[in-house]
């Protein structure tokens, strides 16, 4: 049963005072993972070993202790403490050093940015918030992946947009199906998401199904959010391409951060690449733009 089918009693408190009910928002808002994280981690063993077992379940590197930062990131935070210059409210969009970085970063030939294309969020969970929120008004619905990360479901519903799942295709390593993904679609759909490379499933999709995703977005003239926290994490002989820099058309919302690459998930450093090259996400930039001083920024 979700949260919002569960109905607030109103009980009598003393003094006189009723129960004061939680909003509904609130009340459709379950994240399953931030549930399962805030138990304590158990170390795992079975009858046949007594070796410690690690847990592959939770994707948070440093949960175990086998994986660290490196000294350099380490030392740069020092520095940037020690300054003292930073200890004030940054821009709402982030701070324009930190903005400038990640433009020079993921700035592509066929997908170029700048800094103004940089909205800093807290984490990529925040950056799917906004993102999400953005692109996405109450009544409409949006396109999510299945198996998928749950935290779409969750903000996504929490805001009343209709989720609809498109299927992804074990057989084809995880591929998206896109003859059940354009069937999902109607007039009330304000976007399509993406995980590549892909969380639960590891899959890193090829340039011809990131464009055949593409050819379908180009076709219903539907914005694209492309997740990819996991960027170039692939397997051997694999290569990662970013959605973005395969069309000169369809605008992109490309989602990312530091948590995995870097290790540190929780210093919350996530970000929005604001992929436009017709100018067609005027409105959704200023929409971002607005979004981002709820917070004032990571």
């Amino acid at each position: 049963m979700s949260p919002s089918a569960i109905a607030t009693p109103s009980v009598s408190q003393p003094g006189g005072w009723d129960a004061v009910p939680a909003s509904e928002v609130s009340r459709r808002t379950f994240n399953p993972i931030r549930d399962v994280l805030s138990r304590p981690v158990q170390p795992l063993s079975t009858p046949k070993s007594t070796e410690e077992i690690i847990s592959l379940s939770i994707g948070d590197p440093t949960v175990f202790g086998n994986f660290k930062t490196h000294p350099v990131v380490v030392e740069a935070v020092e520095e940037a403490i020690r300054s003292y210059a930073f200890n004030g409210y940054p821009p709402s969009v982030g701070v324009p050093q930190a903005r400038e970085a990640i433009a020079k970063k993921y700035s592509h030939p066929q997908a170029p940015l700048t800094a103004d294309d940089v909205v800093m969020a807290s984490g990529c969970s925040g950056a799917v918030e906004m993102a999400i929120s953005v692109l996405c008004n109450e009544g409409q619905n949006i396109l999510l992946p299945r198996p998928g990360f749950c935290l779409y479901n969750t903000v996504a519903g929490s805001r009343n947009v209709e989720t609809r799942l498109y299927n992804l295709l074990a057989e084809k390593n995880w591929e998206a199906d896109i003859d059940h993904m354009e069937s999902l679609i109607d007039r009330n759909t304000a976007a399509i998401l993406i995980n590549n490379p892909s969380n639960p499933c590891g899959s890193n999709f090829t340039k011809a199904h990131l464009k055949a995703i593409l050819d379908l977005c180009e076709r219903h003239k539907i914005p694209l959010i492309s997740d990819e926290i996991y960027a170039d994490m692939v397997f051997s002989g694999q290569v990662f391409t970013s959605t973005a820099t395969l069309t000169s058309t369809v605008p992109i919302l490309t989602l990312s951060g530091l948590a995995k690459q870097w290790l540190v998930p929780g210093w919350r450093i996530g970000w929005i690449l604001i992929n436009d090259r017709n100018n067609v996400f005027e409105n959704v930039r200023r929409g971002l733009f607005a979004l981002s001083t709820l917070i004032n920024g990571p």
